[in-house]
């Protein structure tokens, strides 16, 4: 049993992670930024936490993750506005904060959910909108990688809704972008939080034809 919080607990890859990780006996807490979201979180067997960890410094971050022993990250701006200042001060800034505290209070793993091929040549041209989410990524990242933590970056491509296949194929295998459901998604996330050898790398996939559990 592992004490893992998921910081944007109410995000949809969140939430259907949440339940996996309660299946599996760990202890869950989800923070959430709006009160209202608290029953919905608490019904994946989760405990809501309220706080805007775009609002929190580090002291106050490292306090919300005191007695953890995991952190994911799956928290984004989502293009709230104003735009670009909110995806940094999230995506990016938040983001780097979290490492910190989590350094801080001495919780050694610690999972982000980001995109294929993030990174300084993610290759959003300037004058794509969602260029500032892409250096906002590639800086949170790159930060991640550069730290103490025991960390694994989780590059999902194109998000859908689909039902879970419970496959999946990575970059190393040689998988190009494509498409992934969000449930995949949060299995891949459950299964990396307790397999050590995916500690230190970096998981670009979609949805191929792996089993999820033989991916790694």
């Amino acid at each position: 049993m592992a004490r893992i919080v998921i910081i944007g607990g109410h995000g949809r890859v969140a939430l259907l992670l949440a339940p996996l990780l309660v299946a599996a006996g760990d202890e869950v807490t989800s923070v959430i930024r709006d009160p209202a979201h608290a029953d919905e979180v608490a019904a994946t067997g989760a405990r809501a936490v309220t706080a805007d960890v775009q609002a929190l410094d580090v002291a106050e971050l490292t306090e919300l993750l005191a007695g953890q022993d995991a952190v994911v990250w799956s928290a984004g701006a989502a293009g709230r506005a104003p735009y670009p200042e909110t995806t940094y001060a999230v995506d990016r800034d938040a983001a780097i904060r979290s490492m910190a505290a989590a350094e801080a209070a001495g919780v050694r793993r610690y999972v982000m959910v980001s995109w294929f091929g993030s990174g300084k040549d993610h290759g959003v041209s300037s004058d794509q909108r969602l260029h500032h989410y892409a250096e906002a990524k590639a800086a949170a990242d790159d930060h991640l990688r550069a730290s103490s933590l025991d960390w694994t970056v989780l590059g999902p491509s194109t998000l859908t809704l689909d039902p879970p296949t419970g496959r999946i194929e990575t970059a190393a295998r040689g998988a190009t972008p494509g498409s992934v459901t969000r449930a995949d998604v949060a299995a891949v996330a459950a299964a990396v939080l307790h397999t050590p050898a995916t500690i230190r790398t970096t998981i670009d996939f979609n949805n191929g034809d792996t089993p999820i559990a033989e991916a790694f």
